[in-house]
């Protein structure tokens, strides 16, 4: 099945003011560490997670199109119910869905001013953030669908966004390295120095503790967010490292590459779990469901489905007639959802446990 979609009314705005964009950038400080409190609320699992491996049978439900270009980022808010696109398309257009039925509930155009790489709604629901190789962060308010502001800091792409569990603190990844931001007071808080290198993709432990950064050299760093000290730094893989995310215990970190593999290593140790081979190309992205059973890879070949405890691929799931560019899990665990060069979205699940 496909929808077209249609927005509805004045649903969305574009809110965006572009001479913002081009405002002087705040100044930044080194960063010095800071305690985010553990929220365990916002992350304790739905009692509607599925059962182990339950997209073993999971079929494609839905098609989505009206995407432009390359989908680059997916989201979802905190209750399931929207699904947030963002693509490459030189509008920076941001699309909106109910991954329920498969129809566009609305767009926000001019969202940036090129192609949008990341996006994050806050564990809250209030707030939407994206980033750009425009160099910008846009805030967005998810209550009457406002822009809020930018954050104007990184000079050059931004890549990768994360939000504390407690949807006080964002932290962003760019070819320039990586910003702290209070979202609370929408001001900059500082930076992480050391970096060499290029990072193309973040990651934040549920208790909002421990950080993980990959780069374009393959490596992993680690660091403690209360106290902006690095914990640890590995070369995880050949190239670029291109997703990064924690299982929801917190003690295995899954890292993908252009080097075709997906690894598992553990947190406490930095030592490697297991390697996950089979793709035949690059290893665009990689999620998790919530119930720490499933890892989802996507690539140039598809979309691969592994049981996270043994390593054994349990499903094979085709449908995009090009490279898969972005994946993400709903956060009650019931659907996947995809997006690719294709300019489509998928939406996966097993039928019975749609809504």
């Amino acid at each position: 099945m496909s929808s077209e979609g249609r927005v509805g009314g004045n649903f969305l705005r574009p809110y965006i003011i572009l001479a913002f964009m081009a405002a002087v950038a705040l100044p930044v400080t080194t960063w010095q560490g800071f305690y985010i409190h553990k929220a365990h609320a916002a992350i304790e699992l739905t009692p509607n997670s599925p059962t182990t491996n339950s997209f073993a049978n999971a079929q494609l439900l839905y098609t989505l199109r009206g995407h432009n270009g390359t989908v680059k980022s997916l989201t979802f808010s905190p209750d399931s119910r929207v699904l947030v696109s963002g693509g490459a398309e030189n509008e920076g257009v941001i699309r909106l869905w109910n991954p329920a039925n498969g129809k566009k509930l609305g767009n926000i155009n001019k969202a940036h001013q090129t192609a949008v790489e990341s996006l994050v709604i806050s564990p809250d629901g209030q707030t939407l953030v994206s980033c750009s190789d425009d160099n910008t962060i846009n805030l967005w308010n998810l209550k009457n669908f406002k822009f809020s502001r930018s954050f104007v800091g990184h000079t050059s792409n931004v890549l990768s966004l994360v939000v504390s569990p407690d949807s006080k603190v964002l932290i962003s990844g760019g070819l320039d390295g990586i910003r702290i931001w209070d979202l609370l007071q929408q001001r900059p808080l500082g930076t992480l120095v050391r970096f060499d290198n290029l990072i193309y993709t973040l990651a934040l432990s549920r208790d909002g503790q421990t950080l993980a950064s990959g780069d374009n050299k393959g490596v992993i760093k680690l660091w403690n967010l209360s106290t902006g000290k690095l914990i640890n730094e590995f070369v995880a893989h050949d190239n670029v490292v291109s997703s990064v995310i924690f299982t929801p215990d917190g003690q295995t970190l899954a890292t993908a590459s252009r080097d075709r593999t997906v690894k598992l290593w553990n947190i406490n140790t930095g030592e490697l779990v297991r390697t996950l081979t089979g793709h035949n190309n690059w290893v665009n992205a990689i999620a998790i469901n919530p119930d720490g059973q499933t890892l989802a890879s996507a690539g140039r070949d598809g979309i691969r489905l592994w049981n996270l405890t043994t390593g054994e691929l349990i499903n094979t799931l085709s449908g995009h007639t090009d490279w898969v560019s972005a994946i993400a899990f709903s956060p009650d665990g019931k659907i996947l959802a995809s997006g690719g060069f294709d300019q489509q979205i998928k939406i996966w699940g097993t039928p019975l446990k749609r809504n």
